[in-house]
């Protein structure tokens, strides 16, 4: 009787240990580890976007007594937008629905999100700290609209609250499962998530805290176009993350959202110089190099739908069309967004949903339209999804406007507005000379 109990336990245990390996093995095959391994470099390169990359095209292009402060402000930006989207974020934008507008907060803290659970083919804490680093960059793209004028305690609380408030929602509606992810709505890196929730954010904050002194006849020129230079070369090498890891895979689809995002950022680039070279006789640096972000943002929606002959569209469209929004902003509606956020970003990421649709064509090297779906018909809805998004974003920025008017104060005072915010905000210089 014993050998027989003896022999059972044995048989039991033995069944276990086989069935182990199997599992583990199940486990390693619902991974794929050269997708992981991407998404990881991805992740890396969109971090590398903000920090380096935004905070020194931005420093270049305020004055010398400003470049601290607005390198600052980007680093903070991303160590509280990090702990936003860990607390909320990630949860409002990924958790299970909540009528298609937001998710729950099922993942608060990244609850469940440990290192057995998937998203796809990649650990699903690779996917959050990858959609970590576009909650980070998107309030700090809207740092341009407001440099040596605006409060660093306002500038904390209004980035917390518009990553709750405006980009964790649209988050969820595009990629969380939500009611524009339902309609169909195309935007495969972020031209309604990222560029046209914080172009049309700068826009109305730089109304509400209105213009630098001396706006527009006595301002100094950028300090450093240089620099700006460089955080745009670093911006345009961090975008292939951007675009190329929105994918979520390494595959042909990610190597072609590269290619059109190169080309699309060459294009634009170019016909930004030409127009510059043609309209005031000289091509410069800082237009250059404008164009090309221009080009980037533009193809973000598109990028993972169009070809190469698209891409070259694209990128001659956003060149023309937000060179000349830039003037629009500045002369029509004299709104001093200082950093040309609405014209390059909003514009150019809008303007890219819009592309989608046409040039998403087979004919044109692009994935096709969507089954049952003609290009007129995308057309339609990605204007919808335009449409609610800018009224979404100007109501809540509104509201959160008012909320840091009330408790922080908006406006640094004036006399540190004169003499730059690096030694009166941050105690530094950024120049002893």
């Amino acid at each position: 009787m014993r050998s027989r109990i003896l022999a059972a336990v044995g048989a039991a245990f033995a069944g276990a240990m086989a069935a182990a390996p199997a599992s583990a093995q199940e486990s390693a095959q619902a991974i794929n580890s050269g997708d992981t391994a991407w998404i990881i470099v991805a992740t890396a390169l969109v971090l590398f976007m903000t920090l380096p990359g935004l905070a020194l095209f931005y420093a270049g292009l305020v004055r010398a007594g400003s470049v601290l402060s607005v390198i600052m402000q980007c680093v903070a930006i991303a160590c509280v937008g990090s702990i936003v989207w860990l607390a909320v974020g990630y949860s409002l934008a990924f958790g299970d629905s909540i009528g298609g507008w937001v998710g729950d907060l099922g993942k608060a803290f990244f609850a469940g999100v440990d290192r057995e659970a998937t998203s796809g083919a990649i650990p699903e804490i690779v996917f959050a700290m990858f959609q970590m680093t576009f909650a980070v960059i998107t309030p700090a793209l809207i740092v341009g609209a407001y440099p040596e004028r605006m409060k660093f305690s306002a500038i904390m609380l209004f980035s917390i609250l518009w990553l709750i408030l405006v980009y964790a929602p649209v988050c969820h509606w595009v990629w969380g499962g939500g009611w524009m992810s339902e309609l169909g709505v195309r935007d495969f890196a972020g031209g309604i998530v990222v560029h046209a929730t914080a172009g049309v954010s700068a826009l109305l904050l730089a109304k509400l805290l209105g213009p630098r002194r001396g706006y527009p006849h006595d301002l100094k020129p950028p300090h450093n176009p240089g620099m700006t230079a460089m955080g745009a070369c670093m911006l345009w090498v961090g975008w292939f993350g951007f675009n190329g890891g929105s994918q979520l895979a390494a595959d042909g689809g990610a190597g072609m959202a590269i290619v059109v995002t190169h080309i699309s950022a060459a294009t634009a680039g170019i016909v930004w110089t030409c127009i510059e070279w043609r309209k005031f006789g000289k091509p410069s640096l800082v237009g250059a190099v404008t164009g090309l972000i221009a080009g980037l943002a533009t193809i973000t929606p598109a990028s993972g739908f169009v070809g190469p002959i698209g891409a070259l569209i694209i990128g001659a469209a956003a060149g023309f069309v937000c060179f000349y929004a830039v003037g629009l902003v500045k002369n029509v509606l004299r709104i001093d967004d200082s950093l040309d956020v609405f014209a390059v970003h909003g514009v150019g990421g809008i303007l890219g949903i819009f592309l989608v649709a046409p040039l998403a064509a087979v004919s044109l090297g692009g994935v096709g339209q969507a089954e049952g779906k003609d290009w007129l018909d995308q057309l339609g809805v990605q204007g919808i999804g335009v449409g609610v998004t800018v009224l979404w974003s100007l109501g809540f920025t509104f509201v959160i406007v008012m909320i840091c008017k009330a408790v922080t104060g908006l406006r640094v005072r004036p006399e540190d507005e004169t003499t730059g915010l690096d030694l009166p905000s941050h105690g530094e210089r950024g120049y002893d000379l």
